[in-house]
């Protein structure tokens, strides 16, 4: 039964990533918004969803939720803040972003410095009194729907914060995508759980994990 109680969430771009987010939330239970520039294919995929799921603009998507989670690509993402500046305002923004592009050889490349995070530069073009979590990036689209509510043991699903005010809602969110949260730390650890990172499926971990497997690796 769905609680009431709960922050508002919006996904906005449902393209892989936001789909399978958003199609998680639903399976445990949580109301979600989701939001695409083209309302019909909100609309439509509300649909498939069920009636936990609300289709809005973007606009209103922001103004209605708590939980902001632009499920876009990072290129796009200081635009966004910029396009919607007043509307983000006192908003807790949730980074799935990767720095990354394809290559012109069948594969990705890094497009920021090798030492760089996505999650720290995000942070530094917030709009005004909003918060940044990084988190719900470190798995791909596939694994974010096949590994969610697996049994006996959960996968780990890691986020980072500096504000550790949000860490409740964050872990919130996190369980009701139906994984185990954990918080490796600040902002500064945001690389660590972006394509490449010794935390992110496509890096050093090369699999989905539960807690028991990658608790030697957490300094929290």
């Amino acid at each position: 039964m769905k609680d009431e109680r709960k922050a508002k969430i919006a996904v906005i771009g449902l393209g892989n990533i936001g789909q399978a987010i958003a199609a998680n939330l639903v399976k445990n239970n949580r109301q979600v918004i989701v939001a695409a520039r083209e309302i019909t294919k909100a609309s439509t995929f509300a649909e498939k969803l069920g009636g936990l799921a609300k289709p809005m603009g973007i606009k209103d998507a922001i103004k209605e939720a708590t939980i902001i989670i632009p499920a876009i690509w990072y290129n796009n993402l200081n635009g966004f803040f910029k396009q919607y500046e007043s509307e983000l305002q006192g908003k807790i923004i949730i980074d799935v972003s990767n720095p990354i592009a394809p290559d012109g050889k069948g594969g990705f490349s890094k497009i920021i410095g090798e030492k760089e995070s996505a999650g720290e530069l995000n942070a530094n073009a917030l709009p005004k009194n909003a918060k940044l979590a990084k988190a719900l990036g470190s798995l791909g689209a596939a694994s974010l729907l096949n590994a969610a509510n697996q049994t006996p043991e959960k996968a780990v699903l890691f986020y980072a914060t500096d504000d550790t005010s949000i860490n409740g809602v964050i872990e919130e969110l996190l369980i009701d995508n139906g994984f185990e949260p954990v918080r490796i730390g600040g902002l500064n650890q945001s690389i660590r759980m972006e394509v490449f990172g010794d935390l992110h499926e496509f890096g050093a971990l090369g699999k989905t994990v539960t807690r028991k497997e990658i608790e030697s690796k957490i300094n929290q």
